[in-house]
């Protein structure tokens, strides 16, 4: 059966608001920004957003409101330094003065970060791939990281080394999203999707989430992801909704299709310093924006095909015969 459907429809049908949803998996690149834009457009609310460098599009849900605590490693304007609304929504949080146990009734409420580490996000996505509970770590020790934060636990090793010392690890908590949204260079409309480049950790977050929605620059033949099993990184068991979104990265590069648009990154950086600021520029760039398409035409022509390839550099064939 097909999986192939809209963007707004893979967005309306599978993530409601209070959802924990993972994007931004592939660190620099492959970004959903067409997806973000998506569900800011339809007011999705209460939003736990995992990632782990994560760029200017977790800083957008935040602005739009769409977020209630954020699981990163990181969260910022990779080129330009701090993003404007993660900054004031974790300065005007109450959790920002609060020392108190987190697990309390008297608790506070509002938008939290759980601070994590690169590695420490790959293990418990990981862990969810796996359907164990946790998986044990030396790394984050020694670190503020795991104060106050469920997300890690101190274990004692059940196994002695040799001599016979029993060590002490963090459990990382295994991660389970309800929804992962990665884009891909192509797939075929029943979810098997060729990726190439840096995967990050999409394939833990692909392997551990109840739903994934596959954004693709290309929709192509079964014919064609056959030709090349190897690179293809997602199996369409997996997946749950297929989107045709060209140009669906975009500022963010996509290799072999078109590069980081730094200009539009500063741009950004330079527009959205207030909070009335950034209401302007979603309203341009976002909520006056249709779909991908009308974003494109808007980006121009000239200015679109400045971020293409200038030069080809393929893989080297190869011969799956006998």
């Amino acid at each position: 059966m097909s999986k192939l459907c809209s963007l707004q429809s893979a967005i309306s049908t599978h993530v409601p608001s209070g959802s924990s949803v993972a994007l931004g998996l592939q660190l620099e690149q492959m970004i959903p920004f067409a997806a973000g834009h998506e569900i800011i457009r339809q007011n999705i609310r209460d939003l736990r957003l995992i990632g782990p460098i994560s760029d200017i599009l977790f800083d957008q849900l935040i602005g739009a409101g769409c977020a209630r605590d954020v699981v990163a490693a990181w969260v910022g304007n990779v080129m330009m330094g701090s993003a404007y609304n993660f900054r004031r929504a974790v300065e005007n949080s109450p959790w920002a003065t609060y020392t108190g146990d987190p697990g309390a009734r008297d608790a506070p409420q509002g938008f939290r970060v759980f601070n994590m580490t690169n590695f420490t996000i790959a293990l418990a996505l990981q862990a969810g791939a796996m359907g164990v509970p946790f998986l044990p770590t030396r790394t984050a020790r020694g670190s503020s990281i795991p104060k106050n934060n469920h997300f890690f636990y101190e274990i004692i090793s059940p196994f002695a080394n040799e001599n016979g010392e029993r060590e002490t690890l963090l459990a990382v908590r295994a991660i389970v999203p309800d929804v992962t949204i990665v884009h891909v260079q192509r797939a075929a409309e029943h979810g098997n999707a060729h990726c190439w480049g840096n995967y990050g950790v999409m394939l833990e977050a692909v392997r551990a989430a109840r739903k994934v929605i596959v954004c693709a620059e290309e929709i192509v033949a079964p014919e064609i992801i056959a030709s090349d099993p190897n690179r293809t990184a997602i199996p369409g068991f997996l997946v749950t909704a297929v989107c045709h979104v060209p140009f669906g990265a975009h500022p963010s590069p996509v290799q072999g299709y078109y590069k980081r648009d730094d200009a539009a990154f500063e741009h950004y950086h330079k527009s959205t310093k207030t909070e009335q600021d950034f209401a302007a520029w979603s309203r341009e760039w976002i909520q006056n924006v249709p779909d991908r398409a009308a974003y494109v035409a808007k980006l121009g022509d000239t200015h679109v095909q400045s971020l293409g390839v200038k030069t080809h550099a393929y893989a080297a064939q190869t011969d799956y015969g006998y």
